[in-house]
C-alpha cells in the first residue's frame, strides 16, 4: 500500500507534518486490519456453505459475523482510501475552474466531509457507549452483545475524520 507521489511533493516538517505523517501511518495500519477483517469475512462465508451445503448442518453465527466483518472493513479502510485519492469523485467543473476556484472548491468539500465525519464519529461513541452500558445484543440466534459491532464505526469515523485533518493541512487542494 504506497502512498501517492503528490503525498511525498507535499512532506512538511515541524508538528503539522508529524501530524500527516502520523496519520499517514495510522491509515495505513487501518487498512491493513481491514484486509484482514475482509478476509476473515470471506474465510467464513466459506466455512458457512462448507457447513450447510456439504454437511447439510445449520448455521448461527456466520452471517451476522460476516455482516460485521466486512462492514468493519470498509469504515476502518475509509481513512486509507481518502489518504490514497482512492474515493469516487467527480471533479468536472473543479478541473474545468482550475486555479484558486479548483483549491477553494476542494477545500469546501473537504471542510464538509470533514464535519459530517465528525458528525459521524460523535454519534457513533454515543451509539456505542448505549450499546455497551444497555448490555445490547443483536437479538439474532447467536446474539453476540452489540457494541464490537459497532465499534468500527466509531473509530473508523473518528480516524476518517482525523484524517481529513491531514489532507486540509497537507494543502493540496
Amino acid at each position: 500500500m504506497a502512498t501517492s507521489s503528490s503525498h511525498q511533493i507535499a512532506a512538511r516538517r515541524g508538528p503539522i507534518g508529524g501530524y500527516i505523517r502520523l496519520m499517514d501511518r495510522v491509515s495505513r495500519v487501518t487498512a491493513y486490519l481491514a484486509g484482514l477483517l475482509f478476509v476473515a469475512g470471506v474465510l467464513v462465508i466459506c466455512q458457512m456453505v462448507f457447513i450447510r451445503y456439504v454437511l447439510g448442518m445449520s448455521t448461527s453465527w456466520q452471517t451476522e459475523f460476516t455482516v460485521f466483518s466486512v462492514t468493519g472493513a470498509m469504515l476502518l479502510g475509509s481513512p486509507y482510501v481518502l489518504m490514497t485519492g482512492g474515493h469516487v469523485a467527480i471533479t468536472l467543473l473543479p478541473d474545468a475552474l482550475g486555479g484558486i476556484a479548483r483549491k477553494a472548491m476542494r477545500l469546501a468539500a473537504s471542510l464538509v466531509g470533514l464535519a459530517f465525519c465528525t458528525a459521524l464519529a460523535y454519534a457513533a461513541w454515543i451509539y456505542v457507549w448505549e450499546a455497551w452500558e444497555g448490555g445490547w445484543t443483536t437479538g439474532t440466534v447467536w446474539n453476540p452483545p452489540l457494541w464490537p459491532g459497532l465499534m468500527p464505526m466509531a473509530v473508523g469515523a473518528t480516524l476518517l475524520s482525523l484524517q481529513y485533518v491531514a489532507e486540509i493541512l497537507r494543502g493540496e487542494h
